[in-house]
């Protein structure tokens, strides 16, 4: 069993029909198309109107399988990485087995780590994997953040966007191929930096987001580069092994600034914030599928995903392709 290791096999993703472009949140909200894209990179970003967060994984997932040409029923596990789950309960992840119609009995649970929430879902499955209880799994990040956006406030109904990006990860022996290291952190003293005003025990409401943004933007800063920097070190390996790092995509500016800090070559870092703005933890896998229909990734590649989300959470995963 301590040989196997997991490897991704399929990607998939989707993003909701209705487009809001900065010049449509001018005549809703005191702002610019000039200020958006000079402080975030953002375009544009794409909204769920009569979609659930199951309902943007599904499309996802099914890219996800299709792509990786297996069956639907061949899947043992789904974890969900969502803040927008459909119901308070059950699990997403429970009403997505039950919408891909698979009747057998398989592993399924949400996992929240905000932004981060994908980073932590594929180390969970990974470690589910290598412990030789499953075969395949479905990993899947999906937000429907528009919810808990209050769209008359200019600092974050700007940011935000809607949509999920899926993976297939199975089983192998094959050596030096899939996921060779994650690495995961928390820090709860910063909760109060990035939150919303509400919650199930608290108001039984979902509340809207509330951000100091330059504060998250200094942590964001920090803690992914070192977090890039301590999975390259942990691993015997240098920044100029790396290939590609895909990271979350919050702000231009901060994976600019990442970039500056670690000397790493803008070129490096797959981008996709200016056409999908920040979708939670469906951003990393999107920006992955948005990288492999455009042919950059190629077998063998050395590839970083890195985030980090509300709570503060943050982490890297190291995946050899």
């Amino acid at each position: 069993m301590s040989d196997l290791t997991s490897k991704i096999i399929g990607v998939g993703g989707y993003l909701p029909d209705k487009i809001i472009t900065n010049f449509d949140l001018e005549k809703i909200v005191d702002t610019t198309d000039e200020w958006i894209k000079t402080r975030t990179g953002i375009t544009k970003r794409q909204i769920a109107e009569n979609q659930t967060t199951s309902d943007l994984a599904i499309e996802a997932i099914k890219d996800a399988i299709n792509n990786a040409n297996i069956d639907k029923n061949d899947i043992d596990l789904i974890i969900c990485a969502t803040t927008t789950p459909d119901l308070t309960f059950p699990s997403t992840a429970c009403i997505i087995q039950n919408k891909l119609g698979i009747e057998k009995n398989i592993i399924a649970f949400d996992i929240q780590a905000v932004c981060c929430g994908f980073v932590y879902a594929l180390s969970v499955a990974n470690d589910i994997i290598k412990s030789g209880k499953i075969k395949t799994a479905i990993v899947v990040g999906a937000e429907k953040m528009s919810s808990l956006i209050d769209w008359k406030d200019r600092t974050t109904c700007v940011l935000f966007g809607d949509g999920a990006g899926a993976i297939v990860l199975q089983s192998t022996n094959e050596e030096n191929t899939g996921i060779i290291d994650t690495e995961l952190y928390a820090n709860g003293n910063y909760i109060d930096m990035l939150k919303t005003s509400g919650g199930t025990s608290t108001n039984q409401v979902a509340g809207n987001i509330l951000m100091d943004g330059k504060a998250v933007f200094k942590h964001a800063v920090e803690k992914m580069s070192s977090s890039i920097q301590n999975i390259v070190k942990n691993n015997n390996l240098t920044l100029e092994d790396i290939d590609f790092i895909i990271p979350h995509q919050a702000n231009y500016r901060i994976l600019s600034m990442v970039a500056e800090k670690l000397n790493i070559q803008n070129e490096k870092f797959i981008i996709t914030i200016d056409k999908h703005a920040n979708t939670s933890s469906a951003s990393i896998p999107l920006a992955l599928n948005e990288a492999i229909k455009q042919n950059k990734i190629k077998k063998g590649d050395l590839l970083i995903f890195e985030a980090l989300g509300a709570g503060f959470t943050w982490g890297s995963v190291l995946v050899r392709w």
